[in-house]
């Protein structure tokens, strides 16, 4: 065994013995990410001129920025395949996490998370987007309706079809606290949670008053980034799907959200 594949077991294992204060440092690092977005688009935001650009200059930016994204995650994802197929660091350290968190963590922590990880299943999300789009149809912001609607449900078809490629097995997991079956890799609940509340934060931003703003992305960051590591911490997915699914829709939520902005800005000029 080389010294990096150790050092990554090595570390699995630290992570699953200190699963929850990793979990809460790295929310709590999150949250402060986004309250310095928040701020920022507070304080830059309306000064930056971007109806006054070209309109060929803001389509090449806009498309940039979505094509950069999508390059990443596309490259992520042939990363974590070679790996996967090799079973080299990645498959490794995978296990060896998910055998730790199932020694290390008490029934009552996996009842709490079991009950959690809910608020990423695709019924609770799914109503949510219907009753979303229809008050964004009762308000009148048929556009902000449609782009609502075809973000959210685009994402988790896109989602199913990368479960199809890449078909990869879920972990074992007897604890009774969750089940899940289906093809694990990429997270349908990381993905699918990042998106609908991250388009939630997206319509706070457009439409509420500014007192909301803060407080609006943060709770849709805390739902997205906890939903997300609840299934590691369940033990239905692998730590690399749950990445994945984080890079999944991270790309597609910054692709949507530009062609929204961009289609806005087309049609006010």
């Amino acid at each position: 065994m080389d010294d990096d594949l150790t050092q990554a077991l090595a570390w699995a294992e630290w992570l699953g013995a200190h699963a929850l204060p990793v979990l809460v440092t790295a929310l709590l690092a999150v949250l402060m990410a986004c309250a310095a977005l928040v701020v920022g688009f507070h304080r830059y935001g309306n000064h930056i001129a971007w109806s006054r650009l070209p309109r060929p200059l803001l389509l090449g930016l806009c498309l940039a920025v979505g094509a950069g994204v999508l390059v990443g995650m596309a490259s992520l994802f042939a990363e974590m395949l070679e790996a996967f197929d090799a079973q080299e660091e990645i498959g490794q350290f995978d296990e060896r996490l998910t055998e730790t968190l199932a020694r290390e963590l008490s029934p009552t922590v996996l009842r709490f998370f079991g009950l959690w990880t809910q608020l990423g299943d695709p019924w609770p999300l799914t109503l949510l987007v219907m009753m979303v789009a229809l008050v964004l149809l009762l308000r009148r912001y048929t556009s902000l309706a449609l782009g609502w609607a075809v973000t959210c449900a685009g994402g988790g078809l896109l989602n199913r079809l990368l479960k199809s490629i890449f078909e990869r097995v879920r972990p074992l997991h007897d604890h009774g606290f969750a089940q899940a079956d289906g093809y694990s890799f990429p997270s349908g609940h990381t993905s699918g949670s990042l998106v609908v509340y991250g388009m939630l934060a997206y319509l706070c931003l457009r439409l509420l008053p500014p007192r909301w703003h803060l407080g609006g992305v943060l709770l849709a960051a805390t739902l997205a980034f906890t939903v997300g590591w609840s299934r590691v911490i369940l033990q239905v997915h692998w730590a690399s799907d749950v990445i994945a699914g984080f890079a999944f829709g991270v790309a597609w939520l910054t692709l949507c959200i530009t062609a929204i902005e961009l289609a806005r800005r087309h049609s006010r000029a």
